[in-house]
Protein backbone atom coordinates (compact mmCIF):
# COMPACT_ATOMS: atom_id res chain seq x y z
CA UNK A 1 0.00 0.00 0.00
CA UNK A 2 1.09 3.51 -0.47
CA UNK A 3 0.38 6.45 0.89
CA UNK A 4 -1.83 9.11 -0.55
CA UNK A 5 0.22 11.97 -1.71
CA UNK A 6 -2.38 15.14 -1.81
CA UNK A 7 -1.62 17.74 -4.27
CA UNK A 8 -0.09 21.28 -2.85
CA UNK A 9 -3.31 23.07 -3.06
CA UNK A 10 -5.49 20.85 -1.26
CA UNK A 11 -2.68 20.80 1.69
CA UNK A 12 -2.64 24.04 1.68
CA UNK A 13 -6.58 24.94 2.08
CA UNK A 14 -6.29 21.86 4.89
CA UNK A 15 -3.82 23.61 6.39
CA UNK A 16 -5.76 26.96 6.44
CA UNK A 17 -9.09 25.52 7.74
CA UNK A 18 -7.01 24.51 11.31
CA UNK A 19 -7.54 26.58 14.35
CA UNK A 20 -5.27 27.07 17.02
CA UNK A 21 -5.36 25.03 20.14
CA UNK A 22 -7.51 26.82 22.45
CA UNK A 23 -6.06 27.38 26.35
CA UNK A 24 -8.16 27.81 29.54
CA UNK A 25 -7.39 31.26 30.84
CA UNK A 26 -4.62 31.58 33.90
CA UNK A 27 -6.09 30.71 37.31
CA UNK A 28 -6.44 33.88 39.14
CA UNK A 29 -4.74 34.36 42.14
CA UNK A 30 -7.52 36.37 44.14
CA UNK A 31 -9.10 34.49 46.78
CA UNK A 32 -12.39 33.12 45.58
CA UNK A 33 -14.15 33.51 48.58
CA UNK A 34 -14.40 36.35 51.37
CA UNK A 35 -12.74 34.68 54.01
CA UNK A 36 -8.85 33.96 52.58
CA UNK A 37 -9.15 37.81 51.83
CA UNK A 38 -10.43 38.41 55.37
CA UNK A 39 -7.57 35.86 57.05
CA UNK A 40 -4.75 37.46 54.56
CA UNK A 41 -6.04 40.72 56.31
CA UNK A 42 -5.67 39.62 59.80
CA UNK A 43 -2.23 37.84 59.41
CA UNK A 44 -0.91 40.88 57.49
CA UNK A 45 -1.90 42.89 60.55
CA UNK A 46 -0.57 40.53 63.01
CA UNK A 47 3.18 40.82 61.05
CA UNK A 48 3.08 44.44 61.44
CA UNK A 49 2.01 44.42 64.85
CA UNK A 50 4.44 42.03 65.64
CA UNK A 51 7.24 43.86 63.40
CA UNK A 52 5.91 47.03 65.01
CA UNK A 53 6.64 45.40 68.90
CA UNK A 54 10.15 43.93 67.57
CA UNK A 55 10.98 47.36 66.18
CA UNK A 56 10.02 49.33 69.57
CA UNK A 57 11.90 46.50 71.87
CA UNK A 58 15.33 46.70 69.75
CA UNK A 59 14.67 50.72 70.46
CA UNK A 60 14.47 50.20 73.92
CA UNK A 61 17.21 47.93 74.31
CA UNK A 62 19.50 50.35 72.32
CA UNK A 63 21.57 51.33 75.44
CA UNK A 64 21.93 47.90 76.36
CA UNK A 65 24.22 47.14 73.20
CA UNK A 66 25.60 50.40 73.25
CA UNK A 67 26.70 49.67 77.09
CA UNK A 68 28.25 45.83 76.33
CA UNK A 69 29.74 47.48 73.57
CA UNK A 70 31.89 49.75 75.34
CA UNK A 71 32.40 47.38 78.26
CA UNK A 72 34.05 45.02 75.97
CA UNK A 73 36.76 47.85 75.01
CA UNK A 74 36.80 48.20 79.02
CA UNK A 75 37.67 44.91 79.91
CA UNK A 76 40.91 44.56 78.58
CA UNK A 77 42.42 47.80 79.97
CA UNK A 78 40.88 46.72 83.31
CA UNK A 79 43.03 43.70 83.54
CA UNK A 80 46.41 45.04 82.53
CA UNK A 81 48.20 46.55 85.81
CA UNK A 82 49.04 49.86 84.23
CA UNK A 83 45.90 51.03 82.66
CA UNK A 84 43.42 49.29 85.16
CA UNK A 85 42.77 53.07 87.58
CA UNK A 86 41.33 54.64 84.59
CA UNK A 87 39.61 51.66 83.11
CA UNK A 88 37.85 50.92 86.20
CA UNK A 89 36.83 54.66 86.46
CA UNK A 90 35.17 54.38 82.81
CA UNK A 91 33.14 51.27 84.24
CA UNK A 92 31.84 53.48 86.95
CA UNK A 93 30.81 55.61 84.67
CA UNK A 94 29.07 53.21 82.66
CA UNK A 95 27.18 51.31 85.16
CA UNK A 96 25.95 55.57 86.01
CA UNK A 97 25.22 55.91 82.45
CA UNK A 98 23.12 52.60 82.37
CA UNK A 99 21.06 53.52 85.39
CA UNK A 100 20.61 56.84 83.96
CA UNK A 101 19.19 54.97 80.75
CA UNK A 102 16.94 52.95 82.49
CA UNK A 103 15.48 54.91 85.50
CA UNK A 104 14.52 58.39 86.24
CA UNK A 105 17.17 60.96 86.48
CA UNK A 106 15.69 62.71 89.36
CA UNK A 107 16.05 59.03 90.80
CA UNK A 108 19.41 58.20 90.27
CA UNK A 109 21.58 61.41 89.28
CA UNK A 110 21.93 62.61 92.74
CA UNK A 111 22.88 59.81 94.15
CA UNK A 112 26.36 58.77 95.36
CA UNK A 113 28.61 56.54 97.33
CA UNK A 114 26.99 54.40 99.72
CA UNK A 115 23.33 55.38 98.36
CA UNK A 116 24.30 55.20 94.97
CA UNK A 117 26.14 51.22 95.65
CA UNK A 118 22.83 50.23 97.72
CA UNK A 119 20.89 51.43 94.90
CA UNK A 120 22.84 49.87 91.86
CA UNK A 121 22.85 46.40 94.20
CA UNK A 122 19.08 46.49 94.59
CA UNK A 123 18.21 46.59 91.12
CA UNK A 124 20.81 43.64 90.27
CA UNK A 125 24.29 44.61 90.46
CA UNK A 126 25.04 42.47 93.38
CA UNK A 127 28.95 42.01 93.53
CA UNK A 128 31.41 43.22 95.72
CA UNK A 129 33.96 44.94 94.17
CA UNK A 130 31.28 46.41 92.28
CA UNK A 131 30.07 48.05 95.68
CA UNK A 132 33.08 48.67 96.69
CA UNK A 133 34.08 50.92 93.46
CA UNK A 134 30.73 52.73 93.37
CA UNK A 135 30.55 53.56 97.40
CA UNK A 136 34.04 55.00 97.16
CA UNK A 137 35.86 54.84 94.07
CA UNK A 138 35.15 58.41 93.04
CA UNK A 139 37.38 59.61 96.26
CA UNK A 140 40.17 56.77 95.68
CA UNK A 141 43.82 57.25 94.47
CA UNK A 142 44.58 55.98 90.94
CA UNK A 143 46.88 54.18 92.90
CA UNK A 144 45.05 52.55 95.07
CA UNK A 145 42.36 51.59 91.77
CA UNK A 146 45.56 49.76 90.33
CA UNK A 147 45.80 47.79 93.70
CA UNK A 148 42.60 46.09 92.90
CA UNK A 149 43.28 42.52 92.24
CA UNK A 150 42.71 40.95 88.61
CA UNK A 151 40.42 38.46 90.27
CA UNK A 152 38.58 41.37 91.82
CA UNK A 153 38.09 43.62 88.74
CA UNK A 154 37.40 40.33 86.46
CA UNK A 155 34.59 39.69 89.04
CA UNK A 156 33.25 43.23 88.54
CA UNK A 157 33.82 43.10 84.76
CA UNK A 158 31.54 39.73 84.90
CA UNK A 159 29.14 41.42 87.04
CA UNK A 160 28.77 44.76 85.48
CA UNK A 161 28.35 42.71 82.22
CA UNK A 162 25.59 40.23 83.95
CA UNK A 163 23.80 43.58 84.93
CA UNK A 164 23.67 44.81 81.46
CA UNK A 165 22.03 42.00 80.23
CA UNK A 166 19.80 40.93 82.66
CA UNK A 167 18.50 43.84 84.59
CA UNK A 168 14.79 44.69 84.39
CA UNK A 169 13.38 48.17 83.57
CA UNK A 170 10.81 49.38 85.85
CA UNK A 171 7.72 50.26 83.79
Amino acid sequence: MTPQVLPAAATRDALQGLADIATPAPVSWMPQTWGWAALAAVVGAGLIALLVRWRRHALANRYRAEALRVLATLEGPALAPDTRAAALVQVAELIKRTALATHPRVDVARLSGRTWAQFVGANGLESPAAAALLEDGEYRSPASLAAMSETDTRALVLATRAWIKEHRVPA
